[in-house]
């Protein structure tokens, strides 16, 4: 039997609050969190971004901005996240193609529609090391992936080199490689959902529905990545912002400390700010300088991202 090909899309949307990225996501039929998503019709749909754009309004009440495709996703195979449709028909094949959007805040969404702003770290709590190492990786992931790659050098160098173990140091560039070398370990709840297997007895993250943890680790990596080399970081600032809030910014997107004067001192080898003489009161501290992004600057030469020198820690 010829099976039927679906292509859906999805997005992740960013957006900060305060300190902290946070995702929109919608509720499907499951009642796990859901990237906004739908199908593409070419009967209907002009292009992938104009029905995506329309999939994200109907379903959350938000009007996309800034987008960029991330990945296309058709892997059938035991080791990696499925895509699926709950009303797809039994031979459907689903591809699903995944899209990054950037926003400065997160709005007010219809309370009628159930579309909410949740941080990504509460998908992926081994990734936010701003404050520390987090625990979870050392009391629970460790261990079981010790366990699931014992007698294999092969496993044990991707755990080790994935999860900063044995030597090696964290990066904060492989969060695809580390949720799909849990997914394939049998560590996460969407493994043994889409197996058909008892659920594992430590929940890591918040699962999502089909393969949207999958889409948003992507999402994540390429935007960690991004900011490096393109100002796409400003997309998440308002028209005026502080020094601070924007260094602030770049650790929540990296999940790392950046060290204040080198930061600073990087920021204005970039010239992509500038004072606006405006100021702003900071409680229990002096007022703070407001500054904007020259995006004329864009517009004219191919400007560099942001670099980010992390403070150093020992081991």
């Amino acid at each position: 039997m010829t099976a039927t090909l679906i292509i859906g899309l999805s997005v992740v949307i960013v957006a900060m609050n305060d300190e902290d990225p946070g995702v929109l996501v919608a509720r499907r039929g499951s009642d796990l969190a859901a990237l906004p998503f739908g199908t593409f019709d070419p009967a209907t749909h002009r292009t992938f971004e104009i029905a995506l754009r329309g999939w994200v309004r109907e379903q959350t009440g938000f009007d996309l901005g800034y987008v960029e495709q991330l990945y296309t996703f058709g892997d059938r195979d035991r080791e990696t996240p499925e895509a699926t449709l709950a009303d797809a028909p039994a031979n459907a094949r689903v591809v699903s193609v995944g899209y990054l959007g950037l926003t400065p805040d997160q709005q007010d969404l219809p309370k009628q529609l159930k579309a909410r702003w949740r941080g990504w770290y509460s998908h992926f709590p081994w990734e936010d090391h701003r404050t520390s190492r987090p625990a979870i990786i050392d009391d629970e992931i460790a261990p079981r992936l010790a366990t699931w790659a014992a007698g294999s050098d092969a496993r044990q160098a991707r755990v080790h080199l994935a999860f900063g173990l044995n030597g090696h140091d964290w990066s904060e560039d492989r969060v695809l490689e580390r949720y799909e070398l849990l997914y394939e370990a049998g560590l996460v709840i969407e493994c043994a959902r889409d197996a058909g297997l008892p659920l594992p007895d430590v929940k890591l993250g918040e699962p999502m529905a089909s393969d949207h943890r999958r889409i948003l680790a992507t999402a994540m990596e390429r935007l960690r990545g991004k900011i490096r080399y393109r100002p796409v970081v400003f997309e998440l600032m308002p028209n005026r912002f502080t020094l601070s809030a924007l260094q602030a910014t770049c650790e929540g997107v990296l999940g790392l400390p950046l060290h204040k004067q080198n930061f600073r001192r990087s920021l204005e080898r970039t010239g992509l700010v500038e004072g606006t003489g405006e100021m702003m009161s900071a409680t229990g501290g002096r007022p703070a300088e407001l500054y904007r992004f020259k995006r004329e600057k864009v517009r004219k030469s191919a400007a560099l991202g942001i670099s980010a020198p992390t403070v150093r820690r020992e081991p």
